[in-house]
């Protein structure tokens, strides 16, 4: 594998290290990162086979203070340029997002500037929306710190990541963007990145497959800590920490499928500590410690069929003092959920709030409860007789369980959507 070292002197901005990255072989390679403290006025964009190496917390990229550039008037859908009011302090290069107050979620345009005039700016791909005059369209400068689009074989290790959430006027949306983000990429490993306080989510990815993350911690984000989403299979994480973030520690987008949750923590966050929804199916859920969150340790959104969550197991984890603010119990299965396994957890409330140790609601079937010990909650389970049955109804599931066919709604391409 070819191999970069980085000298103090040759890592001085972002647009050095992604020149680095850049000048790899079309082969790949490693880029290894000194010991630094660095600003990022961009993101770090990983090509496939390559690997962004740094030296732990030692190596600490910051997100640059944001800035928000409203767009001149209406435009449209497509176009690889925006008309803004001013565009100072915009260079090419460096990376933004586009939206208005109606369009975000993937509508959300993330790009990178290709050049600039005084008022107008080219970007290297076509806008996902029409962005309308009356609905305040703005080009703000928040971006991932390290992202790829449509790559394969990628890997970012041993990195301190700061979001520097309070200079940021404006954030990026969950679907198009995290402090680390992938979208329509496979075989991404993220080890032992440690990262706080991004305007956003911490780590997200969509559309992904063959994703490994593990030894990582996600701490004081506006958004979710973590977030599986759009269709991601086949995926683990291990011995991961989410701790005060705004919304969930953890939160299971739209078909996160196949995924193995081993291990971890996640803690005093503003949501739930684990979200499970829809289509996000065939999961595991094993060993974690969910503890403090203002929400419940897990909660299973209320969604209907055929959409609802099923074939789902969560075992020998232990969940205290959770619910703190909102939720019918520790456990929550709201909606249609079905085919859940829930055991050999511990399970206590705390005493700032009583709550049920589990509930389930009257509309959900097939949910198995076994050698569960719960102590300090009341009652300790709400259910509906018909909602329970006797014997565990999940078949193999996590990421264990996944079969080459579980991924044949994806694809990998830099133009898919990006």
């Amino acid at each position: 594998m070819a191999e970069m070292r980085l000298a103090p002197s040759e890592a001085t901005s972002a647009a050095a290290i992604q020149h680095a990255i850049d000048a790899l072989p079309e082969t790949g390679g490693r880029v290894v990162l000194p010991a630094m403290d660095l600003t990022l006025d961009r993101g770090l964009e990983l090509r496939s086979n390559v690997e962004l190496v740094g030296q732990g917390q030692d190596t600490i990229l910051r997100k640059a203070p944001g800035r928000v550039y409203p767009l001149s008037g209406y435009h449209n859908y497509g176009m690889r340029d925006v008309p803004l009011m001013f565009t100072e302090g915009l260079e090419p290069g460096m990376t933004v997002a586009v939206r208005d107050d109606r369009h975000g979620g993937f509508y959300e345009t993330f790009a990178r500037i290709t050049w600039v005039e005084p008022t107008w700016v080219g970007i290297d791909r076509g806008l996902h929306s029409d962005y309308d005059a009356a609905l305040n369209p703005v080009l703000v400068t928040a971006y991932p710190l390290v992202f790829g689009l449509g790559v394969t074989n990628v890997a970012v290790r041993e990195v301190t990541l700061d979001g520097n959430r309070e200079a940021q006027p404006a954030a990026i949306g969950a679907c198009r963007g995290a402090a680390v983000y992938f979208i329509g990429s496979r075989a991404i490993t993220v080890e032992r990145i440690s990262e706080v306080g991004f305007a956003g989510e911490g780590l997200g990815f969509q559309m992904c497959s063959q994703v490994h993350i593990r030894n990582c911690h996600f701490a004081r984000n506006a958004g979710n800590g973590y977030h599986p989403g759009a269709g991601s299979t086949g995926v683990t994480f291990d011995n991961c920490v989410a701790e005060g973030n705004e919304a969930a520690g953890f939160f299971f987008c739209v078909r996160a499928n196949h995924v193995t949750v081993r291990g971890c923590k996640f803690s005093s966050n503003r949501g739930p500590g684990i979200s499970v929804g829809t289509r996000d199916s065939n999961n595991l859920i094993e060993s974690c410690t969910v503890d403090g969150n203002a929400g419940p340790a897990i909660l299973f959104r209320d969604t209907p069929r055929p959409v609802a969550m099923h074939n789902c197991r969560v075992l020998h984890c232990q969940l205290h003092d959770n619910a703190r603010n909102e939720g019918s119990g520790q456990v929550v299965v709201l909606g249609d959920a079905h085919d859940l396994a829930l055991a050999h957890n511990v399970i206590s409330g705390g005493a700032s709030r009583e709550s049920a140790g589990i509930f389930v609601a009257p509309t959900a079937t097939s949910v198995w409860l076994h050698d569960n010990q719960i102590e300090g909650c009341f009652p300790h389970v709400v259910a509906d007789p018909d909602s329970l049955v006797a014997h565990d109804p999940v078949e193999a599931c996590g990421y264990e369980s996944v079969q080459p066919n579980h991924a044949r709604h994806l694809a990998v391409s830099d133009d898919i959507a990006l």
